[in-house]
């Protein structure tokens, strides 16, 4: 059951799953809560799992701000702040990985261990061609919708389904989730990638471990490299043959990653 709880101004809403020490899970673009939910039903038995919403998203609040990637991490840490949690794993996915490596970078103190999967944040002037098909979703006009709605018994006749899904899906989270919609209208040019956080990722001081899905098209393999290459104390994992919905269809795999990298980093803080 979703939970909420009051952060000044903004309400925060979370999902609480299992006992343990806490794990903070942060989902990613286009993403709410449940989007881990077969990550937290593999982690919960080691782990008190808090999957958060994050400023945006879901249910949590959606103030008219431009959602730069600090306005997150502002968010989380109230968040952790109101929830009194002095110590906790952090664990992010895609976006989600952008806003846990910029917590870090300011609150490692926090934090008995990061776990970046298929994660964002590092610049990529790529990035603007590669989602140039999803700016006519940004549309504010029902013609859109229209377009969709007609483009849907030819896209499963020509056995185009899932292409059929994922564009309707979109359009639906750029729609109700503001983010999402800043996120790509704050990055149609190279110099608007203000907010990466490729320069400063070194400053990670505490055990992380990065996790890339072998056939990423969203997420290229080289993000998670380099965040590999730059943080001090990493551990690196490549799952062959998963795309970026991994979260979801190798769940248990990366979950025994999290766990085992989690549980022998935590062994040997105590060290």
């Amino acid at each position: 059951m979703k939970q909420f709880v009051k952060l000044g101004d903004y309400q925060a809403a979370y999902t609480l799953k299992g006992k343990g020490e806490p794990l903070v899970l942060l989902h990613g673009f286009f993403g709410d809560a449940s989007s881990l939910n077969c990550l937290v039903d593999e982690l919960q038995s080691q782990f008190q799992c808090l999957s958060l919403e994050l400023l945006g998203f879901g249910d949590s609040s959606k103030p008219k701000i431009n959602y730069l990637i600090e306005n997150q991490v502002t968010f989380l840490k109230q968040f952790v702040d109101n929830l009194q949690l002095e110590k906790f794993y952090l664990a992010g996915y895609s976006y989600g990985a952008w806003v846990a490596s910029a917590y870090a970078i300011h609150y490692s103190f926090n934090l008995h261990g990061l776990g970046l999967i298929a994660p964002a944040g590092i610049r990529d002037d790529s990035f603007v061609r590669r989602y140039d098909h999803l700016k006519p979703l940004l549309w504010q006009t029902k013609l859109v919708d229209l377009a969709i709605a007609l483009y849907k018994p030819f896209a499963y006749l020509s056995g185009n389904s899932y292409g059929y899904q994922k564009i309707a899906q979109a359009r639906h989270a750029l729609m109700t989730q503001p983010a999402a919609a800043a996120m790509l209208k704050s990055r149609l040019k190279p110099t608007d990638a203000v907010d990466t956080v490729e320069k400063h990722i070194h400053q990670i001081s505490i055990p992380t471990i990065v996790i890339a899905a072998g056939n990423d098209t969203t997420i290229p393999q080289w993000h998670s490299e380099t965040y590999a290459r730059t943080i001090a104390q990493t551990a690196f994992y490549i799952i062959p043959e998963a795309e970026h919905d991994f979260v979801t269809t190798h769940a248990p795999d990366i979950s025994r990653l999290v766990h085992s990298f989690f549980t022998k980093s935590g062994v040997e803080l105590l060290h």
